[in-house]
């Protein structure tokens, strides 16, 4: 397996002019710049005293310079702690310390909000906006980013070039990464992950999702979180690829605005926005009367589907080899859909442990309802005496599975068996091929007063595909089910419809496709969007 650092001296070097990192219509790095930003950065590393294994915090909108920042602190290796920009300022001041981090790269407006005299160790906080200094703790720090270019010159009198680039890549097993999976609830759980866990996603996306020359993708994921940070960032970039930053989460007109003017290769999402994306623009069509009639002819039907599957394409730019999905399950009927128009769509399973890809299938092979085949760098199991017909948890471990959690002895133990094998708290089966099927967190899973096990996910796929619905969540409220539903209320408004029968609607088409222990007893219409996750998955545990 080639570490990544090879992989991105190589880029850099063959692509030495062409645009690496660019914020979107803002500033544009070439791989070139982003070299030699790099390294200055190194010089002032040097001048600051920072030594490898030391921690440098990334807590920062998403951005050109994000990306710069990362690169210059892992490849200097100290251990990046990225931190998400909307994590609350009393929780990034307790991870920036916790963490035990000397460095912290931030935006101006979260920097305000923060409080150093919680964060002690911290020697120099530096600007996300122009790499100038915001605090620094001692006289000989001001002075060395003061002189910075002066210092740089002197290190290369020559000019900094291609030749130049030298990355440590005898560090495979050494501490990279500490990533935050939340705030500040109990004793915070920062991921440890390798370098040789970050070699290992690069490796296989290259080889399942391989790059070609003028590729470009936007950037729409937070990058503090592992999803985006390794799809949107470090793989692409190892690939030569062009990124463009959207900034803070975009409206749907400037994200398909920036999607048709940078022409992706690839989009990396979220379930949930393919599926606002269908209820929005296809199902008003696919779902007339007359239409379903026609998509039920054969060989009409293609032509149908060849012209959907065209205009949603041309809506991401019209160069869209892969959609990839991840973070949730994607809605069966929705995933029907996609099916026929043949869209290129894929759903891959990870988690922040391990960094964080740990199944996919390419699309044309991707199984219906699954979420892909154990990836090449790890092995899967469910916990089960028959994996294939009996729900288990799903169990992990390989090259890139994390160490354990900083600085938390008692939540690492918990995470794995005794036999070395990472607990997932995920539920699923697999089939003969080896593809994974999830069947819900067990967590969220519900037992019922007669002992069968409810998925609360399974019932939510029906809710969801029912007119109206935006999102729901089912839980299970003294041995009965009872389904909070957010809805469109104002087209609910506009159509008159009743919201009492509406309700009853509801618990009428749902349950005639439930099992008898799976039925929803009760509908809540909700009126506020359900609070998410970086990753848009609902915060479940605040409606139990």
């Amino acid at each position: 397996m080639k570490h990544y650092f090879t992989r991105l001296q190589e880029t850099m070097t063959s692509n030495w002019e062409r645009p690496a990192l660019g914020n979107y219509r803002g500033e544009v790095f070439t791989y070139g710049n982003v070299a030699t930003e790099i390294a200055k950065l190194h010089v002032l590393y040097e001048a600051i005293g920072l030594k490898k294994g030391d921690k440098v915090a990334l807590c920062a909108k998403n951005s050109a310079r994000w990306g710069i920042a990362f690169f210059s602190a892992n490849t200097y290796e100290a251990v990046v702690v990225p931190i998400l920009a909307d994590f609350h300022p009393d929780s990034v001041n307790t991870l920036v310390d916790h963490s035990e981090s000397t460095v912290l790269f931030t935006d101006t407006d979260i920097w305000n909000k923060l409080d150093i005299e919680k964060m002690p160790q911290i020697k120099a906080v530096v600007s996300t906006a122009d790499f100038k200094l915001l605090y620094a703790a001692d006289e000989k720090i001001s002075k060395a980013n003061e002189d910075l270019q002066s210092l740089f010159d002197a290190k290369y009198p020559k000019g900094f070039s291609a030749s130049d680039i030298s990355y440590p890549t005898d560090n495979d097993k050494d501490l990279a990464i500490i990533n935050y999976t939340s705030g500040t609830t109990s004793v915070p759980k920062g991921v440890m992950l390798r370098y040789e866990c970050v070699s290992a996603n690069v490796t296989f996306g290259l080889k399942r999702l391989p790059t070609q020359p003028d590729d470009t993708i936007v950037s729409m994921l937070p990058m503090a979180h592992m999803y985006g940070m390794m799809f949107e960032l470090i793989y692409p970039l190892c690939g030569g690829v062009s990124i463009y930053y959207l900034g803070k989460t975009p409206t749907p007109a400037l994200l398909l605005g920036a999607m048709a003017e940078i022409k992706p290769y690839l989009v990396i999402t979220v379930p949930l926005v393919m599926e606002k994306i269908f209820k929005s623009k296809v199902a008003p069509i696919v779902k007339k009367p007359a239409m379903k009639v026609l998509c039920a002819i054969p060989g009409l039907n293609q032509v149908i589907f060849k012209k959907v599957r065209t205009s949603l394409l041309g809506a991401f730019g019209g160069r869209v080899r892969e959609i990839v999905m991840g973070g949730a399950a994607l809605n069966p009927e929705v995933e029907s859909w996609f099916k026929k128009f043949k869209l290129p769509f894929t759903v891959g399973y990870g988690m922040t442990e391990a960094a964080p890809l740990m199944a996919y299938e390419d699309w044309w092979d991707f199984a219906p309802k699954s979420c892909g085949k154990a990836i090449d760098t790890i092995e899967v199991r469910i916990d089960s005496e028959d994996p294939y017909n009996k729900v288990g948890e799903i169990q992990a471990r390989g090259t890139n599975i994390m160490s354990g959690y900083f600085k938390n002895e008692e939540a690492t133990n918990a995470a794995f068996t005794a036999d070395g094998w990472m607990r997932t708290g995920d539920l699923g089966l697999l089939d003969k091929k080896g593809n994974i099927f999830i069947k819900g967190r067990s967590k969220n899973m519900i037992l019922s007063a007669k002992g069968q096990n409810i998925y609360p996910e399974e019932i939510e796929a029906a809710v969801n595909n029912q007119p109206y619905v935006i999102e729901s969540v089912v839980i299970d409220r003294g041995a009965r089910l009872v389904a909070l539903v957010y809805t469109d209320s104002e087209k609910m408004k506009a159509e008159a419809v009743d919201v009492e029968e509406f309700k009853k609607s509801i618990m009428t088409e749902v349950n005639k496709a439930m099992p008898a222990y799976s039925k929803i007893n009760i509908v809540e219409i909700m009126d506020q969007p359900f609070e998410k996750t970086p990753k848009m998955s609902i915060k479940r545990f605040m409606y139990k």
